[in-house]
């Protein structure tokens, strides 16, 4: 079977929504990487593998599946005939921070309802003028996330203080960069100390990190109708190339059909 790889995305007008992101892929496997948002998935067809906070789960077609924001994770088919996937990247206006700890803890929500529910948001967004209905959808969904999430007892990930503050520091210097050498000096630290700290806390390096959150900001310029070129040094990349290479690393698809799928 040749290798397939489909994706349509768009930035609909509702609130909370920062991206829905449909795909089919039969051999693509995503790297360790994380998103600022939260991710909501569901799998229509085949399977998924993944890891997140270094336990492996997976994602049967009757399953929920919801990746909290900044945590590290891959993802892989577990099928041989791949999967198709719908997406919703979610902002912490739906969801709030203090739920990640009981994401982390079980990620794979086995809900018919939900399952369900998520199902007729998508169909919403993938019609113009049916808005409202959408955040309606999406409220409900919402409400039972929280459900789901707020019965369990949250537990504190490992997030020590000198990994944590790395942690900051990148995100305050995404676009333009940050030399360890500078980060080693402001936090009192050496710099191989630093990277595996850093590493150990949250199970990816600090580039590593750095790329996926420069990936998810060309994600949303480029569903803004920005040309790759113009994106590449919008996020602190050297040049299109350099976009090009660690984008479709983490996407699956290069800048500029990323851009063409854009309804």
């Amino acid at each position: 079977m040749a290798a397939r790889q489909e994706v349509t995305a768009w930035r609909p007008r509702v609130p909370g929504v920062t991206e829905v992101f449909h795909a089919h892929f039969t051999e693509y496997a995503y790297p360790m990487h994380v998103h600022d948002a939260w991710t909501l998935l569901i799998v229509d067809d085949g399977a998924v593998r993944y890891d997140l906070d270094r336990h492996e789960h997976g994602t049967p077609h009757d399953t929920v599946s919801l990746l909290p924001p900044h945590v590290p994770h891959n993802g892989s088919p577990a099928t041989p005939h791949g999967f198709r996937k719908r997406v919703l990247y979610l902002d912490s206006s739906l969801l709030g921070d203090e739920l990640i700890g009981p994401a982390v803890d079980g990620p794979d929500l086995r809900d018919p309802v939900l399952r369900r529910r998520v199902g007729q948001v998508h169909g919403a967004l993938g019609r113009p003028g049916d808005e409202l209905e959408a955040e309606s959808r999406l409220a409900l969904v919402g409400e039972r996330l929280r459900e789901h999430l707020r019965r369990r007892a949250a537990r504190q990930r490992p997030d020590p203080a000198l990994a944590r503050s790395l942690r900051e520091l990148l995100d305050e210097h995404v676009t333009e960069g940050l030399v360890l050498a500078d980060a080693a000096r402001l936090l009192h630290a050496h710099p191989a100390h630093l990277v595996r700290a850093f590493s150990t806390a949250y199970g990816i390096p600090p580039h590593q990190y750095l790329m996926s959150r420069r990936v998810g900001r060309a994600r949303r310029l480029l569903l803004d109708g920005l040309a790759p070129g113009e994106v590449a040094v919008a996020t602190g990349f050297c040049d299109q190339a350099h976009l090009t290479r660690h984008f479709k690393k983490l996407v699956g698809v290069t800048p500029g059909r990323y851009r063409l799928s854009s309804r």
